[in-house]
């Protein structure tokens, strides 16, 4: 390759990599694994994954979770954003 070659394509990757950046600082997003579970990604290193099953009954216990939080918001500790 030449060096104007070289240049391009370094500018070009500069550029993949911002974007990249920008759209996984965005959020939460949702996958399907290998094993047909649901994976959540965004909220720390790894993704969080679990069965539909799972995760139903995690829901149904929003209000609990919610609750139960808020009663032992002393004893929680935050986790800032990085």
């Amino acid at each position: 390759m030449a060096d104007e070659d070289l240049k391009s394509e370094i500018e070009r990757l500069k550029a993949e990599n911002e974007a990249l950046k920008r759209s996984s600082s965005k959020g939460l997003s949702l996958r399907v694994s290998e094993k047909g579970a649901l994976s959540v990604y965004g909220l720390g290193r790894f993704p969080v994954t679990l069965y539909k099953e799972q995760w139903l009954r995690l829901l149904d216990m929003t209000e609990d979770i919610r609750l139960f939080i808020k009663q032992n918001e002393a004893q929680l500790r935050s986790k800032t954003q990085q």
